[in-house]
């Protein structure tokens, strides 16, 4: 069994920045793909990125360059820093691990981009 609890959201103005961060809970963290999704009011979740144990990392087109995403196995913690933040990049975003049938979820920080 995998917690997630997300913290690091809240209210940034545009071109801001935040760094999210996911503390997991439970063993084999250094073996699960992570990743953040964001959910919009009306619209379906979306995977924003992703880091697997080994390999290159995963993003959506409408955070390329200005979103990363990085992972430290020794503290079990996977970080997303957004830059250059803008309104449309508003949402809940949710912490998840995956490996092989198990997948888990954050509870979910909000993030509000406005002035």
């Amino acid at each position: 069994q995998v917690q997630l609890v997300e913290s690091g959201g809240g209210l940034v103005q545009p071109g801001g920045s935040l760094r999210l961060s996911c503390a997991a809970s439970g063993s084999s963290f250094s073996l699960y793909t992570m990743g953040w999704y964001r959910q919009a009011p009306g619209k379906q979740r979306e995977l924003v990125a992703a880091i697997p144990s080994r390999g290159s990392t995963n993003y959506a087109g409408s955070v390329k360059g200005r979103f990363t995403i990085s992972r430290d196995n020794a503290k079990r913690t996977v970080y997303l820093q957004m830059n250059s933040l803008k309104p449309e990049d508003t949402a809940v975003y949710y912490c998840n691990a995956e490996l092989l049938d198990k997948l888990y979820w954050g509870q979910g920080t909000q993030v509000t981009v406005s002035s």
